[in-house]
């Protein structure tokens, strides 16, 4: 894959060293490893090298400050007072995620948008008490997101009232790019960095070979060793946004989280599931472009998203693209790192 062409994610592979012999572990192959829930998922940190233990608190800690500025349902966050109707100050930080968001929405004609929190509440997605809302609130709703958009006051920046935000599409991916910062910085050699549908593998595995990450078959959500395929990489971001996710049924039929801005209800765009990979390079924002085209070329659907992809996003991205109908189609730049799970049923294609 290219470089600046630069969920369920999981390792296919983690290599866990353990011994009783009496020497020292060396440390470029010793792991440090961490388990915790932050975001409203389950993330798990695994570090090498000597300054591995030092750098795994300073993660840690660096997930929770954002979480604890980003997140809709911390009380006291900045996006919360933003969505109760408060004016707020932004600091350097929440002002550029919130411009790279900005900027997302435009990019893709508002298939990705942080507005559409209102809506994402009202289904239920945000609660876990899920229903099928009126027609006609959805309609209401549509057009709140279709107006949403910060804008200044002498006080701080300000939401109209029953606009709300939501920057779940793109905080972790933003997450994992200032991991990266934190591993270049504190001179770690290898670590995977799994933020629920969001991965960051650095460097190499212990043994030399790149890191082997899964992509979940959509069809057999329940079996977390199911993949569509593997992925082999070294020093790149790989982000999943997938309908299997979160979703309820009623009436039977099924409707997923992933909202279609346009028009209020589930994406149905013939898609199952897109990754989106990208090499890390130092200064750019590789983890949150990827985190936010993940769930904007779900909603576009296979043609749109390829069309988009080529037009605008080939030099920065490569993708895999799990269908309805049984093909994963993957971008030119991953035919050497993507092998496909015979045993899955699915056909590959490979596009440039």
């Amino acid at each position: 894959m290219r470089r600046l062409r630069s969920i369920t994610l999981v390792l296919a592979l983690v290599l866990g060293l353990t011994g009783c012999s009496a020497p020292p572990a060396d440390p470029d192959t010793a792991e440090e490893h961490v388990q915790f829930l932050a975001m409203d998922t389950v993330m798990t940190l695994s570090l090498y090298g000597e300054n591995r233990a030092e750098a795994l608190s300073a993660a840690e800690d660096l997930i929770r400050s954002l979480e604890a500025k980003l997140s809709r349902t911390e009380e006291d966050s900045a996006v919360s007072r933003l969505n109760r109707g408060e004016a707020v100050e932004l600091d350097e930080e929440l002002d550029s995620l919130l411009s790279l968001a900005a900027f997302f929405r435009l990019a893709t004609e508002g298939a990705f948008n942080i507005g559409v929190a209102p809506l994402a509440s009202t289904w239920g997605f945000t609660t876990d008490h899920y229903q099928v809302p009126d027609p006609s609130e959805i309609s209401r709703l549509v057009k709140v997101v279709e107006e949403t958009w910060l804008r200044d006051s002498p006080e701080g920046h300000v939401l109209e009232p029953g606009q709300a935000i939501d920057l779940g599409g793109i905080a972790k991916g933003y997450a994992a790019d200032k991991l990266a910062e934190l591993f270049r910085e504190r001179e770690i050699p290898r670590a995977m960095a799994s933020l629920g549908g969001n991965v960051l593998a650095w460097g190499n595995r212990p043994d030399g070979t790149p890191w082997r990450v899964g992509v979940q078959d959509p069809a057999r959500p329940d079996d977390q060793s199911a993949f569509a395929g593997i992925l082999s990489l070294k020093n790149a971001f790989a982000v999943t946004s997938g309908g299997y996710q979160r979703y309820f049924e009623e009436g039977g039929r099924v409707y997923h989280h992933i909202l279609d801005p346009a028009t209020g209800y589930p994406a149905d765009s013939g898609l199952t599931s897109v990754t989106v990979v990208a090499d890390y390079f130092p200064g750019e924002s590789f983890g949150t472009l990827c985190d936010a085209l993940s769930t904007a070329f779900f909603v576009m659907g296979e043609e749109d998203a390829l069309d988009a992809w080529r037009e605008d996003w080939s030099r920065d991205v490569d993708l895999v693209l799990v269908t309805e109908d049984g093909r994963v189609v993957i971008t030119q730049g991953l035919a050497e790192s993507f092998t496909l799970d015979e045993g899955s049923g699915y056909t590959l294609e490979i596009v440039s």
